[in-house]
């Protein structure tokens, strides 16, 4: 059974508090670690809880019919496999990558694609794994996620109604109940119109769990609406510029919509509020000037 509130550090994700902002780097770093650190700078001083980076072992992850293509590069024409393994942080990079944010202090995770990656992130101290839309399907990663007792963090794209279901069987019967469940669309960009935001919903009453937006579009307002139908995570890939390369540049944000997004995102629980019909005081003050009591 899924567990109604998660702790994640200092933060209670499940409540009506504001939602946990996660600020997916991703691969847009393109193996630099100069641009990782100004994209955590951002994000710390954009008020976001976490950075997420995604982690590879290539060899593994790249599926066998798109290990040779050939792929035109800032570095070259290359090998799709080869583009892969240039880009990929290692643990130097990763021993750094912690270090930084320790400093900050601010949160950092990755999303293992392989159960080799699972095992990497699992020697530093990630609040919580976060399970990309391509390990639906996956059972072993997905187990062994869940047997690390970390928090478990899972997208839905690219599934159907059946093979979601038996994800988040698995969840259930391999792991402690801390999981979070994030909609989204794995098109970069996606479109508006096939963003299907009412599904939060749907997963929240189908699963009876805390449900979240993982978001491709290109503007702001489809992740304020998700933050409005209930999103209590929200995870958005961010960019120093859409016109670095890169194939999730153009669904990121900027880093002056990163701020834009949190503040606009802030104050949603306060005015939603409790559902329950109320009279406050300045409300009291009108209703007795206007009908004398």
């Amino acid at each position: 059974m899924a567990n109604s509130v998660i702790r994640i550090g200092d933060r209670e994700i499940g409540n009506n508090d504001m939602p946990y902002f996660i600020a997916e780097i991703g691969i847009n770093h393109n193996g630099d670690m100069q641009i990782a650190k100004k994209l955590m700078d951002a994000a710390f001083a954009c008020g976001w809880d976490c950075v997420k980076f995604q982690k590879r072992n290539p060899d593994k992850a790249v599926p066998e019919a798109q290990k040779g293509v050939m792929r035109q590069t800032p570095w070259g024409e290359m090998t799709y496999l080869d583009y892969k393994k240039r880009i990929e942080f290692e643990k130097k990079e990763y021993d750094e990558i912690d270090e930084y944010c320790k400093k900050k202090p601010l949160m950092w995770t990755a999303s293992p694609w392989d159960m080799d990656s699972l095992e990497f992130l699992l020697q530093y101290d990630v609040p919580f794994i976060k399970l990309a839309s391509a390990a639906n399907g996956s059972d072993e990663l997905i187990k062994a996620a869940c047997k690390s007792g970390r928090p478990i963090f899972m997208s839905d794209g690219m599934s159907t109604q059946e093979e979601l279901d038996h994800a988040v069987k698995l969840l259930e019967d391999f792991g402690n109940g801390d999981y979070v469940l994030l909609h989204t669309n794995s098109t970069y960009p996606a479109a508006v119109n096939t963003l299907n935001l009412s599904y939060m919903q749907t997963m929240k009453e189908r699963y009876n769990c805390i449900v979240g937006y993982s978001g491709h579009e290109q503007n702001l307002e489809p992740t304020v609406a998700a933050c409005i139908l209930g999103a209590k995570v929200i995870e958005r890939h961010v960019t120093l510029s859409h016109e670095l390369w890169g194939t999730d540049q153009k669904a990121s944000l900027e880093i002056n919509a990163m701020y834009m997004l949190r503040n606009r995102c802030m104050d949603i629980p306060a005015m939603l509020g409790d559902g329950v019909k109320t009279m406050d005081e300045g409300e009291k003050k009108i209703r007795e000037k206007l009908k004398g009591y």
